[in-house]
C-alpha cells in the first residue's frame, strides 16, 4: 500500500482549487485517481461545498414542518422493535424496523410513515431470511427519537420529551398502533362453555402488546387510559411484562383504530 504524505496531499488540494481536473492531479503526483478524487470531497465538505445533495431540513433544527401523525406512528414502531444504528463516522444514521415477510401490508405502512415524516430522505427495504429491514437514513434521527442510546431500551430510562408528548396526545392511537404493529400482535382465543347441558366452544378475539421496558409498558397503558381502552397485565415468570386487552368493548375499539397485522 502506498501511503501520501500532508504534503502531497496539500499540492493536490492546491491543484485542485486552482481548477484541475482529478485525472490531471493523479497523473502529475503519481497518486491513484480515487484517492484525489476522496481528498477533493473532504475537502470541499470541509469548506461546506460538498457536491450532491445536503442532509434535508430537520423539524427539530431548522423549523420544517413535522408530519405529527406519521411521527407518532413511527414512533411508536421504534419504541416497540425499532433502533438506529450508525456503523462508522463516515456513514450516515440509519433507523430499522424489521417486519416479517407475513405482513407485506404492515412493511408498506412502516415505508409510507418513513416516507412521510423524512419526505427527501433515503427509504429503503433490505431483504434478510424470513423478513425485510425497513431503514430511513438521516443525520437528523438522533432530534427527532432522542429516546436513542446505547445499549438496550430496557437498560435506560426511556421518557418522552414534552413535545413528543404533545405528539402522542394528538394523535394516541396513531400511536398504539404502532407500537401493536411492532412488539403485539391480535389473537383468537377459544374456550369452552356449557350450553344447554351441551360443551360448546366459544372464540374470543384479544390484543397483546410484549415489552421488557417498563418505561415503554407505561407509555402503551397511558395511551390505553387515554383512549378508554380497559387492558391489564399478565402474570408471567419472565422479565417482559405483557399488557393483554380482552373486554369487547375495548376490543372493538382496537380493531376500528388498529386492526391486526397483515
Amino acid at each position: 500500500m502506498n501511503l501520501h504524505g500532508t504534503d502531497v496531499r496539500q499540492k493536490a488540494l492546491a491543484l485542485l482549487r486552482s481548477g484541475a481536473k482529478n485525472a490531471d492531479v493523479a497523473r502529475e503526483l503519481n497518486v491513484p485517481v480515487g484517492t484525489v478524487g476522496y481528498w477533493k470531497h473532504v475537502d470541499r465538505a470541509k469548506r461546506g461545498e460538498c457536491p450532491g445533495r445536503h442532509d434535508p431540513p430537520c423539524p427539530r433544527c431548522h423549523g420544517r414542518k413535522l408530519d405529527e401523525t406519521a411521527y407518532s406512528y413511527l414512533l411508536g414502531l421504534y419504541l416497540g422493535d425499532g433502533h438506529i444504528s450508525h456503523y462508522s463516522q463516515h456513514r450516515v444514521p440509519n433507523l430499522m424496523i424489521s417486519c416479517t415477510e407475513s405482513w407485506p401490508g404492515l412493511m408498506e405502512t412502516c415505508e409510507t410513515a418513513m416516507r412521510t415524516v423524512f419526505p427527501d430522505n433515503r427509504v429503503c427495504r433490505v431483504r434478510r431470511t424470513g423478513c425485510s429491514n425497513v431503514k430511513v437514513y438521516s443525520k437528523h434521527l438522533h432530534c427527532l427519537f432522542p429516546q436513542h442510546g446505547p445499549g438496550k431500551k430496557h437498560e435506560r430510562p426511556i421518557v418522552l420529551e414534552a413535545w413528543q408528548q404533545a405528539v402522542v396526545d394528538a394523535h394516541p392511537w396513531e400511536f398504539i398502533r404502532g407500537l401493536i404493529h411492532s412488539d403485539g400482535c391480535r389473537i383468537t382465543n377459544w374456550t369452552t362453555r356449557l350450553v344447554g347441558g351441551e360443551r360448546k366452544r366459544y372464540e374470543y378475539p384479544r390484543y397483546f402488546f410484549t415489552n421488557t421496558s417498563a418505561d415503554i409498558i407505561r407509555l402503551f397503558t397511558d395511551a390505553l387510559d387515554k383512549v378508554g381502552v380497559e387492558w391489564k397485565t399478565l402474570n408471567q415468570s419472565r422479565a417482559a411484562v405483557t399488557v393483554s386487552i380482552a373486554r369487547k368493548a375495548s376490543v372493538a375499539l382496537m380493531d376500528t383504530h388498529v386492526g391486526p397485522k397483515h
